[in-house]
């Protein structure tokens, strides 16, 4: 089990535990426009909603989980919360899902699979939580123009090599890029993550920052703390 301060994970069920990027995901995402609905794609353990729901006083939360052994930890963690009246985790994938959507999120969040890579494990479980055949960026862009509201916002994390893809795709859809934050492990490491908010609305300034999550190992930049200390214990 991993602990944050205002709930738990149970992770045993899962192939992809609590991590640095679902974490980070959580608690960047832009909130300022107050939403009422939210949607989590490929929720996994069920992390990113809670962070969320604690961050949020949105009513509805919705979770999307394709793999069942994830599905049914996410059901169980947003249980065993304080929020579980406003959670809720559908056992489907996205095609599936927005076949015949129901509702407009004010903010749809995800933590795609990242690895476009031509090996697999032996693991299939971990293989459709990490490769990203499972979750076309294509795919998820589409569903986001789908199920996002007219003042909505779309936030993701992606690999920084894929970060002027992905915003060009986003263009198509009439999704634009408002705030960009760039993640590195060190000072001195190359830049790995991108974390990219997107509205249907073409921003007059756009936001692009960066932030360093450590200087040595387990010595915590300010800047990481200040982002991640209502959720991390020790932070």
């Amino acid at each position: 089990m991993f602990s944050f301060k205002q709930f738990s994970i149970q992770q045993d069920k899962t192939a992809m535990k609590v991590g640095t990027d679902g974490v980070l995901l959580g608690a960047w995402t832009p909130i300022d426009h107050n939403p009422n609905s939210i949607l989590d794609i490929g929720s996994g353990t069920g992390l990113i909603a809670l962070m969320l729901a604690q961050r949020t006083s949105a009513e509805q939360i919705d979770a999307l989980e394709i793999d069942e052994d994830a599905y049914e930890q996410a059901t169980d963690n947003f249980e065993n919360s304080s929020w579980s009246d406003r959670l809720f985790c559908y056992h489907a994938g996205l095609d599936e899902f927005v076949e015949e959507p129901e509702d407009e999120y004010d903010l749809i969040v995800c933590n795609p699979p990242f690895y476009t890579e031509d090996y697999k494990t032996d693991n299939e479980q971990r293989d459709l939580a990490r490769f990203s055949d499972a979750m076309p960026f294509e795919e998820l862009i589409e569903a986001a123009d789908l199920l996002l509201s007219e003042n909505g916002i779309f936030s993701v994390i992606i690999p920084y090599k894929e970060e002027e893809k992905f915003i060009t795709m986003a263009n198509e859809y009439d999704l634009y890029i408002i705030k960009t934050t760039r993640v590195k492990g060190t000072p001195t490491s190359e830049i790995k993550r991108s974390l990219l908010a997107f509205s249907r609305n073409k921003p007059e300034n756009l936001s692009i920052d960066e932030v360093i999550i450590e200087t040595t190992r387990h010595n915590y930049t300010q800047e990481y703390i200040n982002l991640t200390k209502d959720f991390y214990l020790k932070m």
